[in-house]
């Protein structure tokens, strides 16, 4: 199965592009150390960096060095650290990190959380510094929001009506989760769901309603790719890296077409409902729903 890097190149999932050519392509890291973080990646599929022929590897790192100005220029920074880790995702990358101390190139730093409205700002502003890009030159350098500062979004306040972009966002989602199994002590599928947003805030008592559980059942929050942590590994509960690289799939795109994207998990065993959900554009829920077995 393509990796979700190359999926991102054939133009199935979408991304934050900053720069391409005809080998490489770079776009903003949707779970990032810092405001600006870009990954740069061979259109090409191979999995370890140091296997690319010389000159491939080379271009590639040509390709990383103009995309690097580009960030330097749109943001502000001292420097911009270069890392490779690989472990992740099988599709080679370079990791471009605006840095004003040496702790921003901190991988077991917490991941930020960027409003879409602010990704596609740095977005432009990258792509117009980038050396050779097409990018309108008018858009101006942005001044750094803070090394470690995430970005507030709103709580969806109204229902709304569903619209084209919502119906594709779902029609994504099922795409996504078809097949897909979350294992606990049985496996349970992922459903795709999509709901208008509660009028006011999302209560436990309405996210309990969403769910289909009791209005009194406990409501516990977790992060998404805690959550997925055990099926996005390799070498995790399914044994298979096809399957966790459909849920890397899922999740990624959970991060980037959605905000605020939540896990809530409702009560205690033996079944204990679960929601996935983030806020779409216009305000509306979507994600998907499972059920844990847990006695």
């Amino acid at each position: 199965m393509p990796s979700i890097f190359s999926r991102i190149v054939s133009g199935e999932l979408p991304a934050f592009k900053v720069a391409e050519d005809e080998h490489h392509l770079a776009f903003l890291d949707i779970t990032p150390l810092v405001e600006g973080h870009t990954l740069v990646i061979p259109r090409k599929e191979v999995d370890y960096i140091f296997d690319l022929p010389p000159a491939e590897l080379a271009a590639l790192h040509q390709f990383a060095q103009r995309v690097a100005k580009g960030v330097k220029a749109a943001v502000t920074c001292k420097r911009i650290g270069v890392a490779v880790i690989g472990l992740e995702v099988p599709h080679a990358h370079i990791h471009l990190i605006p840095m004003n101390n040496v702790s921003d190139m901190n991988f077991a730093n917490p991941k930020i959380k960027v409003a879409e409205t602010r990704m596609k700002e740095l977005a432009a502003a990258i792509s117009a510094q980038v050396p050779g890009g097409t990018a309108a030159p008018e858009v101006k350098p942005l001044e750094s929001k803070g090394s470690r500062e995430t970005q507030p979004t709103n709580e969806p306040t109204a229902a709304a009506t569903a619209g084209p972009g919502q119906n594709a966002v779902l029609g994504q989602l099922q795409q996504l989760t078809k097949d897909l199994f979350y294992m606990s002590e049985s496996d349970a599928p992922l459903e795709p769901v999509q709901f208008a947003a509660p009028g006011g805030s999302l209560t436990d008592e309405a996210l309990a309603k969403l769910a289909g559980a009791p209005a009194d059942r406990k409501v516990e929050k977790q992060e998404l790719t805690y959550f997925l942590r055990n099926h996005t590994a390799d070498n995790g509960v399914l044994g298979n890296p096809t399957l966790a690289n459909r849920f890397k799939a899922l999740q990624m795109f959970l991060k980037q077409e959605l905000q605020d994207v939540q896990v809530y998990r409702f009560g205690s065993g033996p079944q204990v409902p679960v929601l996935a959900l983030g806020k779409t554009d216009d305000g509306q829920l979507a994600g998907f729903k499972t059920v844990l077995t847990e006695t």
